[in-house]
C-alpha cells in the first residue's frame, strides 16, 4: 500500500466512525476524501511534510499576530487541512447572516433614532445605556442628517458562527465594531493555495477575491465623490492584529493610517503627507469609538483626531462603521435579538444566536442562578465583572464551592452585569498536530459587506478557529489554536471572478502612490537604524578579524585597537568602561547590548519594530529578511562571535540589493535611502576622523588600512596605487571621490539627488531648507583637497549633516512626542 493510500483510508476511517467529519452530506464527505488524496498524493503520504509546507508559506506571506500580553508577534498557526461545507448547506448560513446584518442595521437606527424599541417595552433602557460602548453623542444622528457611510450604520459586519454536531450553525457572537479575521481568512487562502497548487479549484473551491472588490466598491459608492481616498484606521503597530491590518490595506489598495496621520481641516478630513495634506474621504476604522475623537469621545485618547467627530458629522468624511454601532456585540443584547428579530423584520431568525438570559431581569437571574451547572457565565457588557475576571464565558460547573458562592452573592448584588448562556458542543474537523489526523472543535468568523447598490454580499468562505482544548469557545487565538482555512465547494466550477464589475480597468499610475509623513518617517529612520547596525557590526568583524597591515604585521593588540574600541563608545554601542576589557568582551557587549542605543541588538530591535509600521509597503522577500531574528551568539568564543558578524553583514548586503534592485523609485524608496546616506556619511566622518589621526606621524599603516576596510575601499585603493596606505590618497578616496559609493561625497551627492526629486511646498521654486543644507555640505566637499580632510574638519562636517537630518524632519515629518523625539535623539 502507498503512503497515498494509507492516508487516504485513514480518512476514510475516520469518516465511518464520524470522529472527523461524520456530520458532512455525502457530496462534501467525498470532497473530503478527494482533498485528502490530493493533499496526501502531494506529499507522498506524510501530514507533517504537508503542514511544514502550509507553515513556510505562511511566514513568507508574513503571518503573525499577537497574544494578550505578548511583546512579540508569533507565527500564524495555520492548519493544512482545510474546513469544508458544501454549497447547499452555506447558502442556509448567508440568508442568515444577511438576514442578521439587516437586524443590526435596523437595532442601530431605533437606538440612535427614534428608540421605540425602548419605549414600547421590546428592549430594556439598561441594555443600552448601561453599555460602555452606548455613545450618547450619536443620540440623534441619522443617516439622512450625517455622514454615514452611504446612509448606513453598518457597512462591515462579521458574526462568529459555531455548528453543532448534527450541522445546526448558531451565531455566538455578533460583530460591528471591527471585523477583525477578515484579513487572516485572505493570507489563509492565499497560503493555502501556495502550498496545495490547484487542488482549490479541483475541489470547486469558491474564490473569495469577489468578495472584496464588492466590498471595496460598497465603499467606494459610499463616498459619493469619484476615485475616492478610502484609508484603513489602526490603532497602531502594537495591536493585536497589526499584521492583519496591514496585509489587508496592502491587497486592497488603501492607505494604512494612524490618528497621528490625520489632520482635520475646515471640517474635512486630511492625511499629512510629504507633499502636503491629502483628502481622505473615507475611513475604514479599527478602532473603538470612544477613541475616535478626544474632543467629543474620551479625551484620554491617543489613538483619535481632534474634530473628527464633527467632520464626519458635517459630511466631510464617510466612517465605516457608524460610531456607536459596537453596543450591539454586548452578550446582554444577544438575548432580546429573536424577539427583536420578529419585532423588526417580521420573521423567526434563520441562524438562532446561542439562548442567553441577561439577569438583569429578576426571571432570567433566578433561572441563571437554578442552572448554574447547566450554563456558562459571562461578563453582561463584554467588560470584567466581580466573579469574572475576564471577559470569556466561564462554565458554572467548573467553579469550586468559594468561588461559586462569591459570584452568585456578585449576581444578586449587581444582576444587570451578568448573563448566562447555554454551553455549546462544537463539531470537530480534521487538523494535522504532530504528524497525526486529528479531529479538532471549531468555530467560524463569517463577513458581511454592503455592495454598490446598498445590498449585501457574504464572503464565501471565512476564518475557522480550531480550539485546542474543549473548554467553551472563545473568538479570540488562544496559545495552541489554529487557524483554518474555509471552503465553501460547489458541485461544479464556479465562473471566474474577472474583476471589478463598476469601476472596470483602473487608469494607468505610476509611483507609490500617497506617502504620509510617518510611513516617510518611519522609512528614514529604518534606514538609519539598518545602517548604523551595520557600521558597527563591521567594526566589531573589524576587531575580531585582528587586520594585517600591508606587510602583514598584525596589529589588533596595538594603537589600532582602542580607536575600534572608541568607535563603540561614540556609536553607543558599549560604555566606555568596556573598552578597556579583553577583546573578547568588548565584542561580545556590542554584539548583545540591549541598553545602549548603538547596541547591535538593540539597533536590530529598533529596525524591527520600525519596520512593523511598514510591513504593508515592504516586499514578501524584503519583510522575511527584516523579521528574521538575530542568530544566538556565542560570547565565549571569539570564532563564533566572528562568524556572527559575518552573517550580519551579508544580512545587510541582502537588504542592501533587495533595496537596490526591488524597491520602485518612489519617495518612500527615497526616504529610506536618505536615511541610509545621512547615518553612513555621519559614520564616515567619525571613522575618518578616529583613525587618520590629527597628522602624518597619526596615521599609521595600520588604521588607514582599517579606514579601507570600514569604507569597503581596500580592493580598489590597492589597484589604483601601488604601495601601502598613505594618508591622503586614503583620504581622497573614502571621503572625496566622487566615484567611489563608500565615500563620504558619493553620500551627500544621492542625498541631494533624493531630495530634488521630493516635492516642494514652495510655488516660487526656491528651494527648500533641506536641499540647501545638503548642496552647502555637498559643494564644500567637490571644493575641498585631501590635506583639507583634517579631523576638526570632518567633525564640522558630522555637526553639518546633524543639522541636516533635523532640517529633513522638520519639514517632511510629524513632531515627535517627548518620548520618541528623546529616543531618536540618542542616535544622533
Amino acid at each position: 500500500m502507498t503512503p497515498a493510500a494509507s492516508w487516504l483510508d485513514s480518512y476514510a476511517a475516520s469518516a465511518s466512525r464520524g470522529d472527523l467529519f461524520g456530520d458532512a452530506s455525502r457530496p462534501v464527505a467525498q470532497v473530503w476524501r478527494k482533498v485528502a488524496a490530493g493533499l496526501s498524493a502531494a506529499t507522498d503520504g506524510d501530514p507533517s511534510a504537508l503542514q511544514d509546507a502550509t507553515a513556510r508559506h505562511a511566514a513568507d506571506l508574513g503571518l503573525a499576530f499577537r497574544l494578550t500580553g505578548d511583546e512579540d508577534e508569533r507565527s500564524w498557526p495555520l492548519n493544512a487541512m482545510p474546513l469544508i461545507v458544501g454549497a447547499q448547506e452555506w447558502a442556509q448560513v448567508e440568508r442568515g447572516l444577511i438576514q442578521r446584518a439587516q437586524l443590526m442595521e435596523a437595532i442601530s437606527a431605533d437606538i440612535y433614532g427614534k428608540q421605540k424599541l425602548v419605549a414600547d417595552g421590546h428592549l430594556p433602557a439598561a441594555v443600552v445605556a448601561g453599555s460602555p460602548f452606548f455613545a450618547r453623542r450619536m443620540i440623534g444622528r441619522t443617516p439622512d442628517d450625517a455622514g454615514g457611510a452611504g446612509g448606513r450604520f453598518i457597512h462591515v459586519y462579521a458574526a462568529d458562527l459555531a455548528r453543532g454536531p448534527r450541522g445546526q450553525w448558531r451565531v455566538l457572537q455578533d460583530r460591528v465594531r471591527v471585523a477583525g479575521g477578515i484579513g487572516y481568512a485572505l493570507e489563509n487562502r492565499l497560503a493555502m493555495s501556495r502550498a496545495i497548487g490547484n487542488l482549490l479549484a479541483d475541489a470547486h473551491a469558491r474564490r473569495l477575491s469577489e468578495f472584496f472588490a464588492r466590498m471595496v466598491e460598497g465603499m467606494t459608492a459610499a463616498c459619493r465623490r469619484e476615485n475616492p481616498r478610502i484609508a484603513l484606521m489602526t490603532p497602531g503597530r502594537f495591536n493585536q492584529t497589526y499584521a492583519e491590518q496591514a496585509h489587508l490595506a496592502r491587497y486592497l489598495g488603501l492607505p494604512l493610517v494612524e490618528g497621528r496621520d490625520l489632520t482635520v481641516l475646515d471640517d474635512k478630513l486630511y492625511v499629512g503627507t510629504i507633499a502636503g495634506p491629502k483628502r481622505v474621504d473615507a475611513l475604514w476604522r479599527w478602532i473603538d469609538t470612544t477613541a475616535l475623537d478626544p474632543l467629543s469621545f474620551d479625551a484620554k485618547s491617543q489613538l483619535g483626531v481632534a474634530g473628527l467627530f464633527d467632520a464626519w458629522t458635517g459630511g466631510g468624511v464617510e466612517m465605516m462603521n457608524w460610531p456607536g454601532v459596537e453596543v450591539l456585540e454586548s452578550a446582554a443584547f444577544a438575548a432580546f435579538l429573536p424577539r427583536l428579530c420578529r419585532t423588526l423584520l417580521g420573521e423567526a431568525p434563520i441562524l438562532p444566536n446561542v439562548a442567553t438570559w441577561w439577569c438583569g431581569q429578576s426571571v432570567e437571574s433566578s433561572t441563571v442562578a437554578a442552572r448554574l451547572d447547566d450554563l456558562a457565565l459571562l461578563p453582561a457588557f463584554g467588560q470584567p465583572v466581580e466573579g469574572l475576571e475576564s471577559r470569556n464565558p466561564v462554565a458554572g460547573s467548573a467553579l469550586d464551592g468559594k468561588a461559586r458562592v462569591a459570584l452568585i452573592d456578585a449576581l444578586w448584588r449587581r444582576p444587570m452585569d451578568y448573563c448566562g448562556q447555554e454551553i455549546v458542543h462544537l463539531s470537530t474537523t480534521p487538523a494535522i498536530i504532530d504528524g497525526q489526523i486529528v479531529p479538532r472543535p471549531f468555530t467560524v468568523r463569517a463577513f458581511v459587506a454592503r455592495t454598490a447598490d446598498g445590498g449585501w454580499t457574504v464572503m464565501p468562505g471565512g476564518f475557522a478557529r480550531l480550539s485546542s482544548s474543549t473548554a467553551l469557545p472563545t473568538s479570540l487565538m488562544g496559545d495552541g489554536d489554529l487557524s483554518a482555512d474555509l471552503w465553501v465547494v460547489d458541485d461544479k466550477p464556479a465562473a471566474a471572478h474577472l474583476g471589478s464589475r463598476v469601476a472596470g480597468e483602473p487608469p494607468i499610475s505610476r509611483g507609490g502612490g500617497i506617502l504620509a509623513s510617518q510611513a516617510a518617517d518611519n522609512l528614514f529612520w529604518f534606514g538609519r537604524y539598518n545602517e548604523r547596525a551595520e557600521a558597527m557590526v563591521r567594526v566589531v568583524r573589524a576587531i575580531l578579524a585582528n587586520p594585517a597591515d600591508s606587510d602583514g604585521n598584525v596589529d589588533a593588540e596595538g594603537a589600532a585597537l582602542p580607536r575600534l574600541a572608541g568607535l563603540l563608545v561614540e556609536g553607543g554601542a558599549i560604555e566606555a568602561e568596556t573598552a578597556r576589557l579583553p577583546v573578547a568582551a568588548i565584542c561580545a557587549r556590542a554584539l548583545t547590548e540591549t541598553r545602549l542605543p548603538g547596541g547591535v541588538a538593540m539597533l536590530m530591535r529598533r529596525r524591527q519594530q520600525v519596520g512593523m509600521a511598514l510591513r504593508e509597503r515592504f516586499a514578501r522577500d524584503f519583510w522575511r529578511i527584516v523579521s528574521r531574528p538575530m542568530p544566538s551568539i556565542n560570547v565565549d568564543r571569539p570564532q563564533s562571535m566572528l562568524a556572527s558578524a559575518r552573517w550580519l553583514t551579508e544580512h545587510f548586503s541582502a537588504l542592501s540589493g533587495l533595496i537596490s534592485e526591488n524597491m520602485v523609485r518612489s519617495a518612500a524608496w527615497r526616504f529610506l535611502e536618505i536615511g541610509q546616506r545621512l547615518e553612513r556619511a555621519q559614520v564616515i566622518c567619525r571613522t575618518a576622523r578616529s583613525l587618520t589621526g590629527g597628522d602624518e606621524e597619526g596615521a599609521d599603516v595600520t588604521s588607514l588600512s582599517l579606514l579601507l576596510d570600514l569604507c569597503d575601499s581596500q580592493i580598489i585603493y590597492r589597484s589604483r596605487y601601488l604601495t601601502g596606505p598613505a594618508l591622503n590618497p586614503v583620504r581622497d578616496l573614502v571621503l572625496l571621490d566622487p566615484d567611489n559609493p563608500r565615500a563620504l561625497v558619493y553620500q551627500v551627492a544621492q542625498i541631494v539627488a533624493h531630495l530634488c526629486a521630493l516635492p516642494s511646498s514652495r510655488d516660487d521654486n526656491i528651494p527648500e531648507p533641506p536641499l540647501r543644507a545638503a548642496r552647502a555640505l555637498l559643494g564644500e566637499l567637490q571644493a575641498a583637497l585631501a590635506p583639507d580632510m583634517t579631523p576638526a574638519r570632518l567633525a564640522a562636517m558630522e555637526a553639518q549633516l546633524l543639522a541636516l537630518s533635523d532640517a529633513v524632519s522638520l519639514r517632511y515629518f510629524l513632531q515627535l512626542d517627548n518620548e520618541d523625539a528623546e529616543r531618536r535623539t540618542t542616535l544622533l
